[in-house]
């Protein structure tokens, strides 16, 4: 299912296939999440690293909610993340349809392509477990500067894209956007150029954005930053602030958050804004598709 997303853009990357949610007590952040109206599908396990999830599954792209079961593996700078920063939005996966092909191509390009790298994750169904498979290729940081990354492809897509994982209390349908706060976003265009092309790059006074497929990749310079989101413009940068996750009737997700008892806040453009506090350390926003 995951295949039908937007045109490819370059070297083989069709867009995004999911962001990353670093947090302390994944028990407690299904809870969390599904608090906010998302539907889990059952736990999963890396095989060989120390990393268990819980992925909100929609007909394109997803949301990985990943912590650490066992601290004595491999973790994959998660731990260091949580230390430096706390829960939140640590990374984001493109999406391709052939790992060994986007590798060669990125390195042709001059890009270090490394990879694709093999794994596998143990997935707890109620019939039996599961191995869903992907292949992994890793760029380096200079590639997608302020925004840590990988490309992923997917070998078993029917196992984790299933229709009764796909329908969520919330209404939501997929990842609108991914916001990140820089110092200089007009010195990143050029390696975004790069990796997604140059029409995936639109700039302007204090802000690029990229488009990655269906979500755009948001920069925001201290200026919009402020304006957009004034009480989190003080903090480090770079750093992934937050995401928008589109709904089918911000009517009806806007009803469900106040039957659930979720604080939001709705903004000048009809979003409705959920604080980090409540949402693993994301700032979340629900907006109409």
């Amino acid at each position: 299912m995951a295949a039908e997303t937007d045109g490819e853009t370059a070297h083989g990357i069709r867009g995004l296939d999911h962001v990353l949610v670093g947090v302390a007590d994944l028990e407690a952040a299904k809870s969390v999440w599904g608090r906010l109206g998302f539907k889990a599908c059952p736990r999963g396990r890396h095989i060989g690293w120390g990393t268990a999830n819980y992925c909100l599954m929609f007909p394109h792209d997803y949301i990985e909610i990943i912590g650490i079961v066992d601290p004595s593996q491999f973790v994959n700078r998660l731990d260091a993340f949580l230390a430096a920063h706390g829960e939140g939005l640590m990374a984001v996966a493109f999406a391709t349809d052939d790992a060994a092909d986007c590798a060669a191509r990125l390195r042709a390009a001059d890009i270090a392509a490394d990879g694709p790298k093999d794994l596998k994750r143990i997935l707890e169904l109620p019939e039996g477990e599961v191995l869903p498979a992907f292949e992994l290729v890793f760029t380096p940081d200079a590639a997608t500067p302020a925004l840590r990354s990988f490309i992923c492809t997917h070998l078993t897509p029917e196992i984790v894209w299933r229709p009764e994982w796909l329908e969520h209390p919330n209404g939501a349908q997929g990842i609108a956007e991914v916001v990140v706060a820089v110092e200089m976003p007009g010195e990143l265009g050029l390696a975004y150029a790069n990796l997604l092309g140059m029409d995936a790059v639109r700039a302007a006074d204090g802000w690029i954005q990229v488009q990655a497929g269906g979500c755009t990749l948001s920069f925001l310079g201290p200026a919009p930053l402020a304006e957009r989101f004034p009480e989190l413009a003080d903090g480090p940068l770079p750093r992934i602030l937050g995401m928008t996750v589109r709904v089918a009737d911000p009517a009806a997700t806007r009803y469900y958050l106040e039957v659930a008892g979720v604080p939001f806040a709705p903004t000048a453009d009809g979003r409705l804004r959920v604080a980090p506090v409540e949402a693993s350390g994301v700032m979340l926003e629900f907006a109409g598709a």
